[in-house]
């Protein structure tokens, strides 16, 4: 049985699910994307490849397994994409939330049943129909849950709007001893730069007390503001509207000194390793043009 353990995003790793980019399927049709991003490589003819993104993800599990960690992949689903493991689930303390997210991508939490099936089954918990979440959204941090939102009056008008106010209330519900702290976030369906279509498309926290931040991610610039505070600004590495677009924030920590980073982010991974982390990079630019990149592949079961 796996004893499921997380409490913050740095803790050494143990376990993960890594998401897979076999049998992907056709190049979606324009109007089938769920975000920006896709969207403009579709219409440019720079869509990634399958068998591209079958290296980076090897490329990945490579380094997860240098440093001892249990890997688990998803059953392949063919005519799937079933690279992003985060969207389907995440872990907070020991247990795992099965997340409500678009209907037609629930194939993908089926395909790691196989996982489920070592976690007793009262710590797997599936949050009630109206709340709407998604692992990227959520970020838990010791005493705090970080939480991305969108609460606009046109939230349904958003495909790139994924967690909802009922996600923050819920979560309140679960972790009461937590301190729940929601962040609303830009979102739009047709400007890539101006989305965040999650919490770690803007905001990442690291180890040795660092953040990577973007301001223009965040709607309220008072709750910008705040994560400033609480990191402090010497720690913040705050990046650029075409740094987000490529998914500087997106990075995965293996432990509090190791960070997995793409191997294109020169700036953030020179900053990285004059802060004294290890930085692991991976080639991973082909999967970034689908909006997500290596945080988003993961779903971490077991951190020490």
């Amino acid at each position: 049985m796996l004893k499921l353990n997380v409490i913050n995003e740095v803790n050494t790793l143990k376990a993960v699910v890594l998401g897979i980019a076999k049998e992907i399927g056709p190049i979606p049709k324009p109007e089938d994307t769920y975000d920006p991003k896709s969207l403009e490589h579709i219409l440019a003819g720079t869509y990634p490849k399958e068998a591209d993104m079958i290296l980076e993800m090897d490329a990945f599990e490579k380094v997860l397994k240098k440093y001892d960690v249990q890997v688990f992949r998803p059953t392949i689903i063919k005519d799937c994409n079933q690279i992003f493991a985060r969207d389907i689930a995440f872990v907070i303390e020991d247990k795992i939330f099965h997340s409500n997210i678009l209907p037609d991508r629930e194939r993908e939490y089926e395909a790691i049943q196989h996982v489920l099936n070592k976690i007793d089954a009262k710590h797997i918990i599936r949050p009630p129909e109206e709340v709407h979440i998604e692992g990227g959204d959520v970020m838990p941090w010791h005493d705090y849950i970080f939480v991305g939102t969108y609460t606009g009056e046109d939230y349904a008008s958003f495909i790139t709007a994924r967690t909802n106010k009922e996600a923050v209330a819920f979560l309140k519900k679960q972790f009461p001893q937590k301190k729940v702290r929601s962040f609303e976030l830009r979102k739009s369906n047709t400007n890539a730069k101006e989305n965040a279509l999650h919490l770690d498309c803007c905001f990442q926290p690291l180890g040795k007390g660092k953040a990577i931040l973007h301001k223009n991610g965040f709607l309220i610039e008072d709750e910008y503001t705040w994560l400033v505070d609480f990191f402090g600004k010497q720690n913040v590495f705050e990046i650029t509207k075409d740094e987000m677009y490529q998914m500087y924030s997106n990075v995965f920590s293996i432990s509090p000194e190791v960070v997995v980073s793409e191997q294109n982010f020169t700036r953030l991974n020179n900053w990285l390793r004059e802060q004294g982390f290890t930085v692991e990079e991976i080639p991973y630019a082909e999967i970034a043009k689908q909006e997500g990149l290596l945080r988003c592949s993961t779903l971490p079961l077991i951190r020490d």
